[in-house]
């Protein structure tokens, strides 16, 4: 068993967009994005793409791409995937509210490297580094994150 952080506001049925929760539910695993300054390629079976100093992630509720991977400079509100602090070094993109989108369902929602202390998340699965990169390596297209 591997510990992880969850949202600041605990896990919910009903997320909304900034409530600082975890979406319970069972979702596939999308994509990984990677810094490759940081971090060699990592080993997994679900789609992999090198993170590049643009990369953003639309928040923006009333936006056409909300909870879409955008590129910076964007005009509306998006978190930067390219991040100073390492938690996004590696970024699984968890399929929540992706198909359909749901606006105001939440964004935005990853597992990523925890923050020292496994520090709550603002929605996000988050696993010491080792761990998550240990998880990218047994991961592959019909796996599946729960969260109860």
């Amino acid at each position: 068993m591997l510990r992880c952080a969850l949202g600041r506001s605990g896990i919910r049925s009903a997320k909304r967009e900034g409530d600082g929760a975890t979406p319970r539910g069972i979702f596939p695993l999308e994509q990984v994005f990677y810094r490759a300054d940081r971090l060699m390629r990592p080993r997994t079976r679900i789609p992999l793409s090198p993170t590049r100093a643009a990369d953003g992630w639309c928040d923006a509720t009333e936006d056409r791409n909300y909870n879409c991977r955008i590129s910076h400079p964007y005009p509306a509100r998006a978190e930067r995937l390219w991040r100073q602090d390492g938690l996004y070094d590696a970024v699984v993109v968890i399929a929540y509210n992706r198909r359909p989108r749901r606006r105001g369902a939440g964004s935005a929602i990853f597992m990523h490297a925890a923050a020292k202390g496994l520090k709550p998340t603002e929605g996000c699965v988050a696993l010491k580094r080792s761990d998550l990169l240990k998880v990218l390596a047994h991961i592959g297209p019909r796996t599946r994150i729960v969260v109860v």
